[in-house]
């Protein structure tokens, strides 16, 4: 993907198109500036056909894969997979702080506050049921690197439970701190002028990087591979964890690809 592009097509067939979003983008209309682009527009105006149907959606300032059908029975279908949690989902995200585990879960319940900032809140008596899965991939300085499973779809779910857990995600202004991630907050030695760096991230560090339908197409045969999809990690995610990497060498897990996009 081109630093421009707000999206390019991962996956497509006549039933469903699967594209990779850059961040700053929304899936669909802005609540309080309906002019502002949208993707689902953008990827319709794109294709011949026109008319596509929204399967999911994520956060405007997160990256990382979006689906899409081509018509109403396969959105059915598919809304219907994602509300059973059929559809398995997997997220990258950079956070704050270095959790003293290996790998957990948060399942606080969650519940829209209703303001105009668009904020979810932790309530345990109106809340629904929400559950997060979360490995630690390594660190470096104050950061760390999560492979996270969704297990529910609440909105701004991951960014939720795991400011509860204390490691807010990087450049969070919403449920931690907006403030960019710079090299020389992780390099003890860095020696250059504070007046001319520029930041490796400066946007919600949170990536939609791989989307699983085991139970599609329908009618599929018994035993035959889950249609997944990947997307590479956005160039500035994938240069972030490139330098935390080298900071903390064999801390990180080895499978955590640095392929961009």
């Amino acid at each position: 993907m081109k630093k421009n592009d707000p999206f390019t097509v991962v996956y497509e067939d006549s039933r469903i198109i699967v594209v990779n979003k850059a961040a700053g983008i929304a899936v669909i209309a802005d609540r309080w500036d309906e002019n502002k682009d949208r993707l689902d527009r953008l990827v319709a105006a794109s294709r011949p056909g026109g008319s596509l149907w929204i399967v999911h959606r994520i956060d405007r300032d997160t990256s990382g894969l979006v689906l899409f059908a081509k018509d109403a029975e396969s959105h059915r279908s598919l809304s219907m997979a994602f509300e059973d949690r059929q559809v398995e989902k997997r997220y990258i995200a950079v956070v704050h702080g270095r959790p003293a585990w290996k790998e957990t879960s948060c399942d606080l319940p969650l519940v829209p506050n209703g303001n105009k900032r668009g904020l979810t809140i932790v309530n345990k008596f109106q809340g629904k049921k929400s559950l997060t899965l979360f490995r630690c991939l390594g660190g470096a300085g104050n950061y760390s690197v999560l492979e996270v499973e969704p297990r529910s779809g609440r909105t701004h779910q991951i960014r939720v439970h795991i400011a509860a857990l204390g490691h807010p995600i990087a450049c969070d202004p919403l449920y931690g701190s907006d403030k960019p991630v710079f090299l020389s907050s992780f390099k003890p030695d860095w020696r250059g002028d504070p007046f001319e760096e520029r930041p490796l991230l400066n946007r919600l560090g949170l990536h939609a990087a791989e989307l699983t339908l085991p139970d599609w197409p329908p009618g599929k045969e018994d035993g035959e591979a889950p249609l997944k999809f990947y997307a590479p990690l956005p160039r500035d995610m994938a240069a972030l964890i490139k330098q935390m990497k080298k900071r903390a060498g064999d801390d990180f897990s080895p499978n955590l690809s640095l392929s961009t996009m």
